[in-house]
């Protein structure tokens, strides 16, 4: 399906972008906030504090950034509670969990837009593209939204969502560069570097400003003496480059328009296989894995601060180029995934009631020369959805639902409410109830597509007979925070029904098919428990600390999720030791965890827990010049014998030092 400026629409579609659009309250207002607040948008799209927004938020703000040795998001997320940063692929790709919930259930934002390159290349693959196409120098902040928003976002956001917030261009002149070098201390290469070069400002005074970043990351493979096969690496070379630009247009004093260009480049080489083949396999023992990928952006913004409302109307376009050749899948495949949405959103004040409402159709084609029988397979959703904000007193209820219609599944309705009672000015009781659904992907639900498995040994085709997986979520907590001390405590669980899953291999009882599909058969239920606080110590001594506590089980077979940690804690200790001089020390705690072993017949094995420890130091020579310096695994912590038969090796103790210039 080809999109075009006027493409068509049945008449559900006409209807629901014309109600939303056309749901127009009166007079935009924001609460009140302090000055050493932090405001957050991604919970309800609206203006509100971290501390009195209603859902569980977390905030990544630049200064955390600056202090770490911080190479994708997913790097910049690892210590934010109820966030599991996991390895996917045995070559060092990531996924970002939340809750428990795999990558492939937490939705990527750019400023509020949908990042999904997923259906270029399956998760099982470790599909981390997305995680490194932002450049770490254009970001302000990460806002982290733990629990299912379906009720504004859709599908996808039935984990939570990862809204990432980018510097924007001011009238004043600004201008940095950077360069960060990594090397790892034990095994072999692994050495990275990164640059970026970031500048932003006025091209016409008070009426046109724009901004630019470059950044260039460059590791080498890094093989470890800790794996079965000398021959594999146990991180993949990676070449990535990212360019952001935006220009926003002051049409008037309450009307702007932006207009953004991306372009990320990711070409990653490996030689990958940690399990031995038979003597007589026509694969290599140790298969040489190639992919290089190119991707386009743009979106148009429209801005309107009127006299009764706000509104925002946008489009944005997204090609992803991947050339994927590997010697286990079978050779080489040219992948194009293409994604056209197209929203509105208009929000203010109808007496007490903050509402907000709009409308959104989002179309994704791909193409795929090795897996797809047809050639092409393509999808389009449309949405409303409407949000009512209101308070009684230090009661304050948000209600809200969304109305998705997918061309395949038909509708989902994904409603949500949220209460929050403010005890005083510095102790709130929040809780809430959510339905969140995630439609299959084009892989999963074409009859047509075809994906290597097995490793290369057998094919997963499409199923049309799949259901969207759906979850109810319940959540309940409380927060306290004052100027030197700050704390909270927050109860889940979520049931999900229909979990999607490929039929899996079974070497140990036999069954090895040649053609597998797909099916909902699981249930699982995930509940747990988060705890948070931080304590100024002293003015220039800052303690900060998370637990999170999980338990999760599949309910088809009462076993334990796996790659589902039961417990992880993070411990930070903050000290400004002089003007110059500031340094971060990060303790992290990984709880064991169900891991399945390719290695051990495809069983499953309990893993241990491990730990690590990570000491960062920055130097502020002068308001221009920055230095940094650290290491990251201090203690050369190693994974059990369990994760590593699974080829899931910790990278060992490395050191790292950048610099960074402003103009």
């Amino acid at each position: 399906m080809q999109f075009t400026p006027g493409f068509p629409l049945n008449p559900l579609q006409t209807s629901l972008i014309s109600l939303g659009l056309l749901a127009m309250p009166a007079l935009a207002q924001t609460e009140p906030t302090k000055a050493n607040e932090t405001i957050v948008v991604t919970a309800t799209q609206t203006k509100h504090t971290e501390f009195t927004a209603p859902a569980s938020v977390s905030v990544v703000s630049r200064a955390d950034l600056d202090k770490m040795n911080v190479n994708n998001i997913g790097d910049a997320l690892k210590h934010v509670p109820g966030v599991n940063i996991i390895a996917t692929n045995p070559t060092g790709r990531n996924e970002i969990k939340i809750r428990g919930m795999g990558g492939d259930y937490t939705l990527l934002l750019i400023n509020g837009k949908r990042v999904n390159a997923r259906e270029t290349l399956g998760s099982a693959y470790g599909n981390d593209f997305d995680l490194s196409s932002i450049p770490m120098a254009a970001i302000e902040r990460i806002e982290v939204i733990r629990g299912p928003v379906s009720s504004l976002y859709g599908a996808d956001a039935l984990g939570g969502v990862v809204n990432v917030i980018l510097r924007q261009a001011k009238e004043k002149t600004e201008a940095a560069v950077a360069y960060t070098h990594t090397m790892p201390t034990k095994g072999e290469g692994g050495d990275a570097n990164q640059g970026s070069a970031f500048v932003s400002g006025a091209l016409i005074d008070n009426k046109l400003l724009g901004s630019v970043v470059v950044e260039g990351y460059q590791r080498d493979n890094w093989k470890s003496e800790q794996s079965n096969n000398p021959d594999a690496d146990a991180l993949e070379k990676r070449e990535v480059v990212n360019v952001l630009s935006s220009l926003k247009w002051l049409v008037s004093d309450n009307q702007d328009i932006d207009f953004d260009l991306g372009y990320n480049q990711n070409d990653m080489d490996s030689y990958f296989n940690n399990v031995p083949l038979p003597p007589n396999s026509p694969r290599p023992l140790t298969a040489h894995n190639v992919q290089e990928l190119d991707r386009l952006s743009l979106g148009l913004t429209h801005n309107g601060r009127w006299q009764h409302f706000d509104s925002r109307v946008r489009y944005y376009f997204e090609q992803t180029d991947l050339m994927d050749d590997s010697q286990l899948n079978g050779g080489v495949a040219d992948v194009t995934q293409t994604n056209n949405t197209v929203d509105g959103q208009v929000s203010g004040y109808l007496g007490d009631h903050l509402l907000t409402s709009g409308a959104e159709f989002r179309d994704t084609e791909l193409e795929h020369s090795r897996s797809i029988t047809t050639g092409s397979v393509s999808a389009n959703q449309s949405a409303i959805y409407l949000q009512d904000e209101f308070g009684f007193g230090d009661l304050a209820l948000t209600l809200s639902g969304r109305l998705d219609h997918h061309e395949t599944y038909g509708n989902e309705f994904s409603p949500r409410a949220y209460a929050l009672y403010s005890l005083s000015d510095e102790w709130v009781l929040k809780g809430g109830i959510g339905k969140a659904f995630k439609a299959p992907t084009l892989a999963q639900s074409s009859e047509g597509f075809s994906t290597t498995a097995c490793r290369g040994r057998c094919q997963v085709v499409g199923s049309a007979d799949l259901k969207p997986e759906t979850a109810i979520s319940y959540e309940f907590g409380t927060a306290y925070e004052s100027d030197r001390f700050g704390a909270g405590v927050t109860g889940f669980h979520n049931e999900i029904e229909d979990l999607i899953q490929s039929d899996q291999w079974r070497p140990a009882a036999g069954y090895m098919p040649s053609v597998m599909t797909y099916h909902n058969i699981k249930k699982a239920r995930i509940k747990g428990l988060e705890l948070t606080g931080w304590f100024d110590v002293l003015d220039n001594v800052q303690l900060g600390a998370n637990w999170t506590l999980l338990d999760s089980v599949d309910r088809s077979t009462g076993d334990d999720l796996t790659k589902t940690p039961d417990h992880t804690g993070n411990l930070s200790l903050d000290w400004q030791a002089s003007d110059v001089v500031s340094a971060n020390l990060a303790w992290q705690y990984v709880g064991s965890q169900v891991i399945t072993v390719p290695a051990r017949n495809a069983q499953a094995f309990k893993s241990e827990s491990y730990q690590t420890l990570d000491l960062n130091t920055n130097w502020t020579v002068t308001q221009a010049l920055d230095f940094k310096l650290g290491i990251t695994n201090l203690t050369n912590t190693q994974r059990d014998e369990v994760a590593t038969d699974a080829e899931f090796i910790l990278e060992g103790r490395s050191v790292y030092a950048g610099v960074e210039y402003k103009l």
